[in-house]
């Protein structure tokens, strides 16, 4: 029997960051709200290209197709669009065969409001207000930057890649290290703190659930020797000896697992998502998410200390 919303992993995503709007987000900017209204109801039966969240939310969507009797994941347009200039988006929802059935249109006021009406983990958005504005109200959410995407890989395995501090885990740790800019007191800090877990970040609760998902994969590997896991995650993190230990410790105080984990210590982070080649990556730290990496969604997380202006 299908899971309830509640129980559910729920992604919100705005119509901006799931279709490419650029050319109607330039009427709206140039020539107003109600030529955009125009545009879009006139346009409503016209195709859209997938933005930039497509290749996760496709992704993200087919784990219902494996798992038919839970259904256990959802995704919810959260969108600054009017119910009549929202016709189009569904139209294109349709079109590119997405199972998309709840939304919020708000008419220009930001839907963060409404993350947790609909049992949001992650909320994926191009407005960078939105998204702070979220992050400021204790939702787990994210700016989902401008790169370029051609998602031609027919595999429909879901990779989803983390940085740990300010995004896992809170920022405490990083203040040590930004406020002293000495390598040796922060490693040193997190020696004398091993043994206490650190205090979940923004995007803790969707990368638990995400994990306790996995759960689900490991047991169906049992039962099926010829299954082939379609989620793996990975965090990448400038942290490694000895740092390494109380980040390892949090995730096993928690309950959860992670298919890869990257020790970098200063090693570009590039290098390694080159590699991975995630269908997201995120990270609250603006210069490691590198605008020249290629078929990469990088993933701007707002939150603590690195955004303190």
């Amino acid at each position: 029997m299908p899971y309830p919303i509640d129980r559910k992993l729920v992604v919100g995503v705005s119509s901006n960051a799931l279709f490419n709007l650029e050319e109607e987000d330039e009427i709206f900017l140039n020539e107003g709200v109600e030529k955009y209204r125009q545009y879009q109801i006139e346009n409503k039966n016209k195709p859209l290209n997938g933005g930039i969240a497509m290749p996760f939310i496709k992704r993200f969507l087919n784990i219902n197709n494996v798992y038919i009797e839970e259904l256990p994941v959802e995704v919810v347009l959260l969108s600054k669009n009017s119910p009549e200039t929202g016709i189009r988006i569904f139209n294109a929802i349709k079109e590119h065969n997405l199972t998309i059935s709840r939304a919020a249109f708000t008419s220009g006021n930001s839907p963060y409001r409404y993350i947790p009406a609909y049992n949001v983990s992650l909320f994926l958005s191009t407005n960078e207000g939105d998204v702070i504005n979220a992050i400021n109200s204790n939702y787990g959410a994210g700016r989902i930057l401008k790169t370029n995407i051609n998602d031609e890989d027919e595999d429909m395995e879901l990779r989803v890649a983390f940085d740990f501090d300010g995004v896992i885990a809170d920022d405490q740790a990083e203040k040590i290290f930004k406020e002293t800019d000495q390598l040796d007191l922060f490693h040193l800090h997190e020696q004398t703190h091993i043994e206490e877990p650190h205090n979940p970040g923004p995007l803790a609760s969707f990368f638990r659930k995400l994990s306790f998902f996995q759960q689900l994969e490991t047991k169906k590997e049992i039962e099926d020797k010829n299954y082939k896991k379609i989620v793996k995650t990975a965090i990448v993190t400038a942290r490694n000896a000895p740092s390494h230990e109380r980040a390892i410790k949090t995730l096993q105080d928690w309950g959860v697992t992670v298919d890869e984990m990257f020790l970098l210590g200063g090693i570009e982070k590039a290098r390694i998502l080159d590699v991975i080649k995630p269908h997201l990556f995120f990270d609250d730290q603006i210069s490691h998410l590198d605008p020249k990496l290629e078929n990469i969604p990088l993933v701007h997380i707002p939150f603590g200390i690195a955004n303190k202006k």
